[in-house]
């Protein structure tokens, strides 16, 4: 089976959090989604929508220095991750990714580019790219090739 991929493009940061409020409002725990952008990119801006999506309130910001920033509401979890620091198994290890990993939980893994060798085959990649100022692509793989997210930002 084939990888299922879907794309999306977004005019201001308001459109990336709708985007990421679709997304987060089919996730059902468990799922793991890889980053993919540049510095700018609007990772944080999607990750804001995708906890709103999921039903969390909190005010998400971005972990560059606390390597994980923790959300929790009545149903799902979201530990939202920056692996800018981070390379390799070892070092990926000391952040404690794994022990986060549940059913009733999502993480979102800012700058996997570092960590990719470490990730199941099943992770959603998401890629963010600026394609101008405040325009984003907006990219969702599912390596499993399944219809779970299929029409996520119809």
């Amino acid at each position: 089976m084939s990888a299922y991929s879907e794309t999306i493009y977004t005019s201001s940061p308001e459109e990336t959090i709708e985007a990421g409020k679709k997304l987060g409002s089919r996730l059902t725990g468990g799922e793991v989604i890889a980053y993919k952008g540049g510095l700018g990119a609007g990772k944080t801006t999607f990750t804001r929508g995708l906890a709103l999506g999921m039903g969390l309130e909190d005010n998400v910001s971005s972990p560059t220095f606390a390597i994980v920033n923790e959300y929790h509401g009545n149903g799902l979890s979201l530990y939202h991750f920056d692996m800018y620091r981070i390379s390799g198994g070892e070092a990926l290890e000391t952040t404690g990714f794994f022990d986060y990993m549940s059913d009733s939980a999502v993480i979102a893994a800012e700058w996997s580019e570092n960590i990719e060798d470490e990730l199941d085959s099943n992770t959603l990649i998401l890629s963010i790219e600026a394609v101008g100022e405040e325009q984003r692509k907006i990219t969702l793989t599912d390596p499993s090739g399944g219809t779970k997210y299929a029409g996520t930002w119809n």
